[in-house]
């Protein structure tokens, strides 16, 4: 059995403070950070290398549309990265699901990131192509997969409900401190969330204390912190 840290963040295309977001991810010593919102217009990929490189981690899937990623740091080897375009619908943002399969210490496991729509019907259709894409990947890797996102839905929608049928919501599991990650200045929502096979074990979730403020300053979004125990 091995102990993983998995950490979900939208930094808002890092907009506001670089530093406090770089600040948030290395405060959490995650061992994978499923980003969203990721940088994607004009130098997007030496952004997002140098937004690793400063978080001391390394980029394991992320493409510049959608702008998702997965990063995972020293203690893991990537062993395969996939990301696929979700179905378009127009006058709406691109949709996404960036993977990535990964060996830390011996124990093997898929993570996966995306960001889902406002609008309600393309997210709970997306939500299945999701589902689809993950357990695919899984099987061809054989291991047990996590899947980390913004949601732009509260845990009693549809969304939830359909993931909650398939996946563990880590907070929901396992609390730890609040799980209210939007906004950022004045949490009062859950709408970002880590989901896990059930054959993790969850130890603890739920947003970061945060005794400097960054939070506030690194985006809109509170990041979802989770502690799982890999078969």
């Amino acid at each position: 059995m091995v102990d993983v840290r998995v950490l979900s963040y939208n930094i808002r295309a890092l907009r506001d403070d670089e530093d406090a977001v770089v600040r948030v991810i290395r405060r959490s010593e995650a061992d994978v950070v499923c980003l969203q919102e990721v940088p994607r217009f004009l130098g997007w990929r030496a952004t997002r290398d140098r937004l690793a490189r400063r978080c001391g981690l390394t980029v394991a899937a992320s493409r510049q549309i959608a702008g998702l990623a997965v990063f995972c740091g020293p203690r893991a080897r990537v062993l395969a990265g996939e990301y696929h375009l979700l179905t378009r619908v127009p006058r709406l943002h691109r949709r996404a699901l960036a993977l990535a399969a990964l060996e830390i210490d011996g124990a093997r496991l898929v993570a996966a990131s995306t960001h889902l729509d406002l609008e309600d019907a393309p997210r709970l259709a997306h939500t299945g192509q999701v589902l689809s894409l993950l357990d695919r990947f899984r099987r061809a890797h054989r291991a047990p997969a996590l899947l980390a996102g913004d949601l732009n839905e509260e845990p009693e929608g549809p969304v939830w409900r359909l993931l909650g049928g398939v996946l563990q919501d880590c907070y929901a599991v396992a609390p730890r401190g609040s799980g209210d990650t939007y906004s950022a200045a004045s949490p009062h929502k859950r709408i970002d969330g880590i989901f896990a096979d059930p054959a993790f074990q969850v130890t603890g979730c739920g947003v970061p204390s945060d005794v400097d403020g960054d939070q506030a300053l690194a985006t809109d979004h509170c990041p979802v912190l989770a502690d799982v125990t890999v078969p």
